[in-house]
């Protein structure tokens, strides 16, 4: 099983920069995207539903343009979820989960607190919602695979500039103590650490300067997963010869 994550910072220019016919030579079983920035109406080229791909679009309702987040899928899920329950969340188009049988993928857009004190303390209360609801899904006998753009490094091996970024939102150490707890005491995988325990890879770059030329970057998107899936990791990878978007997809193989 092949999953892809990508934040596609607005869908219709990652279709523009050649995205779709990348995608199509992946042969990914699930496709998550993030930040898709368009509402549905506005993607009626085909491009947007990818030949033997069931797709389905969380567009954000607060603010037309704005985030939003969508799944492709080979298979037809049995249920397509779009709401956790929190208005101010949902209406971003933050969340959507598809269910397979056992299996769920989650594509998820958690919120940046770069832009203003607003945004964090908004980012500070969606950790603290959240959480229950990851505690929920790992306690529930499904396996999940949450997909996204945490907007959240875990350590020093997932960003470039450690020490100058310490006050900077998403290498908070309360950010990275509630991530790192999700993972380390509530036993979520990361599956990329799982298989690559000192690698120093990124999936972000700042646009300005010459961030991604340096590799002066960030690890903020992951697959986390429950332990069930992550005994069944068999490789992931970070791609970065095309530049799609300021993130890269990353995708993970799983051994069916």
């Amino acid at each position: 099983m092949r999953i892809i994550s990508l934040n596609a910072n607005g869908i219709r220019s990652a279709a523009s920069k050649g995205v779709f016919e990348w995608l199509r030579g992946q042969r990914a079983d699930v496709v998550c995207l993030q930040e898709t920035k368009a509402q549905e109406e506005q993607l009626a080229d085909p491009m947007f539903r990818p030949d033997g791909h069931h797709c389905f679009y969380r567009d954000a309702t607060s603010k037309k343009g704005y985030s939003g987040v969508a799944i492709y899928a080979r298979r037809e899920p049995d249920e397509v979820l779009t709401e956790l329950g929190w208005d101010e969340f949902d209406n971003e188009g933050r969340y959507i989960e598809a269910r397979f049988g056992k299996l769920s993928v989650v594509s998820l857009y958690f919120p940046s607190g770069s832009s203003g004190e607003e945004r964090q303390q908004f980012k500070f209360r969606a950790m603290d919602w959240i959480a229950p609801i990851f505690d929920e899904w790992r306690g529930s006998g499904r396996d999940y695979v949450i997909c996204g753009d945490w907007n959240i490094v875990r350590g020093e091996k997932d960003i470039k500039n450690w020490k100058s970024n310490q006050k900077n939102s998403g290498c908070l150490p309360e950010e990275r103590s509630w991530l790192n707890t999700l993972v380390d005491a509530h036993g979520w995988v990361d599956s990329y650490r799982t298989l690559h325990p000192e690698g120093q890879d990124y999936t972000w770059w700042s646009n300005r300067g010459r961030a991604r030329e340096n590799n002066v970057g960030w690890r903020i998107d992951y697959q986390i997963c429950t332990p069930a899936l992550g005994d069944r990791l068999k490789a992931c990878s970070i791609y970065r010869d095309q530049r799609f978007s300021d993130h890269a997809p990353y995708t993970v193989d799983y051994a069916d």
